[in-house]
């Protein structure tokens, strides 16, 4: 059994999504899927003042947070059953500030592999329904084999 699944079935994007909205910091984010298929992630995250750095325009680890879960996610939306996928490595590139109501991060799969899966989002902070680039990101994930870890 190898981590890429060519037909993910919907119990693991329900499994993914599960996973995701199960963590503390994506709750204290209120981040909300819009999109979960093969490959492909769309997050949701309301701009809360908490989370800012001057009023109104979030600071950069509440993008990268963002960013990184829809990137992570489309990553995991291709694993096998017994699969799960951690970040190893990612890179943020903030290209405009993140002001308005909320944030969209569109995650997708960049090169799936059996142990590591390369993946990126884009950013956009979305203000009176208008979207702006804000940052993007490239990032890894490992897969990991729950049954093996258990042996």
């Amino acid at each position: 059994m190898t981590a890429s699944n060519t037909a993910p079935d919907h119990l693991q994007l329900d499994r993914v999504r599960r996973a995701v909205l199960a963590m503390p910091m994506a709750r204290t984010l209120g981040l909300a899927f819009r999109v979960l298929e093969p490959g492909r992630a769309e997050i949701e995250m309301p701009i809360a003042e908490a989370f800012t750095f001057r009023p109104g325009q979030l600071q950069a680890s509440a993008v990268f947070a963002a960013a990184d879960f829809a990137a992570v996610s489309a990553a995991g939306s291709l694993l096998a059953p017994g699969w799960i996928n951690s970040t190893i490595d990612a890179t943020l590139k903030l290209v405009a500030p993140a002001r308005g109501q909320r944030l969209i991060a569109r995650g997708r799969v960049v090169h799936p592999a059996g142990l590591l899966t390369v993946c990126a989002a884009e950013v956009y902070a979305e203000e009176d329904g208008r979207e702006t680039l804000c940052a993007t990101l490239l990032g890894t994930a490992r897969n990991h084999d729950t049954a093996a870890r258990a042996a």
